[in-house]
């Protein structure tokens, strides 16, 4: 398997510290506030990637943190009159439950920042020990980026041209106040006034709490040992988390991370998806008009590391590029019964070459899909012909590369999305399709006639029945809620 190393900006083949096993680190988020697909995609992308390491035979050890205590958790819930710790758990439950409404699989270990504080007085005390850090004797340490020869190496940046090491989000003027340079960058920051005294932990430099890039150095040295394979992230951690990651684990002696993977971002008319654009999309708003499996094949068919542009067509178009592989996947069960999950647990080396070939390429998600609708034709094909041996076969290969992407329809994820698995039968789902066909073709008339209130209320009928109607360049199409 071949990825692309943003450390190196090259296609690299992937050798294991141990072979046959693999360490994945993604930073996971920071609860401050509900989750939107621009924070979800990193989440779906390296979901798709573990899965295809774990079809490709290696053992997985995948660590997601969460970032419960940070200054923009402290300023809003301060703000809204809550306690910190309440307001970052209320929305890390926001985030599990988006995760599991897109399929994404649980991580080996999910730590929290709070959980590590031990690891990451130890990793400071280590730091100023070996000259690469120092306190101002106020309270706050810093880490020297003079002090490590390669501090811009990620991002193959020169610190002579660099005026901050910080997030512009996290400079503080009573933090900035005690360095010796600019450029260098928080470890620790003492308690300020004001501040609840919870958000705070004894250390030998005073009351304080860890500054935002120690957590992910000393929590994937504690999973994944002084070396691991992955390091993953959004590309807008590249500079400066990532690199201060970095900084501080070779500063400790650790070799950290073999290759850097970052996805892109979900953009908006060109922009960058956050909250300070205002162009936020929530999971629970996409998901009212579309099932939540749109959203996952939305975010599983684009290649990592390009941006996706969302606009108001991409759940139609993605509903109705999973309603054809569901729709075949449904009519295949009907015909000749479901496959097992150990049918469709195919190792990668019994897929189709060129879906093993565009996977192992840096995950070309694209070139794996064209190989599944090559697939999904022969099986109409073979439903249209009645060869029940080929659609059976056809049904094993594209539920199993489905699969891979975690979009597969007859699986417990999906299946009640996919019509599959009910208590009706063939001739009761092909009634209720008459039916709902009839109120679709209404529905699709009032739109000709840009009678739009009728056209929402058949819309809102059929949703209010458990039903969800997609748009598509192709006409509508529907599946059970």
């Amino acid at each position: 398997m071949r990825l692309y190393d943003s450390k190196t900006a090259s296609v690299r083949p992937l050798e294991p510290v141990v072979p046959g096993k693999v360490g994945i680190y993604l930073c996971g988020a920071t609860v401050q506030g509900s989750p939107h697909v621009g924070h979800l995609r990193a989440a779906v992308s390296f979901d798709t990637l573990i899965r295809w390491l774990r079809r490709s035979g290696y053992q997985v050890t995948y660590v997601r943190n969460v970032t419960d205590i940070d200054d923009k958790i402290l300023a809003k819930s301060a703000e809204a009159g809550w306690d910190w710790w309440a307001w970052a758990y209320r929305y890390e439950r926001e985030f599990t439950s988006a995760y599991d409404a897109l399929g994404v699989q649980a991580p080996t270990y999910e730590p929290r920042a709070t959980g590590h504080i031990p690891d990451q007085i130890d990793l400071v005390r280590r730091l100023v020990a070996s000259g690469h850090a120092y306190d101002d004797g106020a309270g706050n340490v810093y880490f020297d980026v003079h002090s490590q020869p390669d501090y811009g190496s990620l991002t193959r940046q020169r610190l002579a041209d660099m005026r901050t090491t910080e997030d512009e989000a996290q400079i503080d003027a009573t933090v900035e106040a005690g360095k010796r340079d600019p450029r260098d960058f928080a470890l620790w920051k003492a308690a300020k006034p004001g501040e609840p005294a919870t958000a705070s932990w004894d250390s030998p430099w005073g009351r304080g709490r860890p500054g935002w890039h120690l957590e992910c150095s000393a929590m994937s040295r504690r999973y994944l040992g002084d070396e691991f394979d992955i390091h993953g992230g959004g590309i807008d951690l590249r500079f400066p988390h990532h690199e201060n990651e970095q900084a501080q684990s070779h500063g400790a002696g650790w070799a950290f991370a073999r290759m850097w993977v970052h996805n892109a971002w979900v953009t908006t008319k060109g922009e960058k998806m956050s909250k300070s654009l205002g162009n936020v999309l929530s999971l629970k708003a996409l998901t009212r008009d579309h099932p939540a499996v749109a959203v996952r094949w939305a975010l599983s068919t684009v290649h990592h590391r390009s941006a996706i542009e969302w606009g108001p067509e991409t759940l139609d178009n993605a509903a109705s590029a999973w309603t054809r592989f569901s729709g075949f996947v449904s009519r295949a069960v009907e015909a000749v019964g479901e496959a097992g999950p150990e049918e469709i647990a195919i190792p990668a080396d019994g897929l189709p070459g060129a879906f093993r070939e565009a996977m192992d390429d840096d995950l070309n998600v694209a070139g794996a899909l064209a190989v599944a609708h090559e697939h999904l034709k022969a099986g109409n094909v073979a439903l249209d012909s009645g060869d029940a041996e080929a659609v059976r076969r056809e049904q094993v290969l594209v539920r199993s590369m489905l699969d891979v992407l975690g979009l597969d329809p007859a699986s417990p994820q999906w299946r009640g999305q996919a019509g599959i698995g009910g208590s009706a039968g063939a001739d009761e789902h092909a009634a209720l399709d008459a039916l709902v066909r009839s109120l679709i073709a209404e529905r699709a008339e009032a739109r000709a006639a840009k009678d739009w209130s009728r056209a929402d209320a058949l819309r809102d009928r059929l949703a209010g029945a458990g039903v969800l109607v997609a748009d598509g360049r192709d006409g509508a199409t529907w599946s059970l809620s």
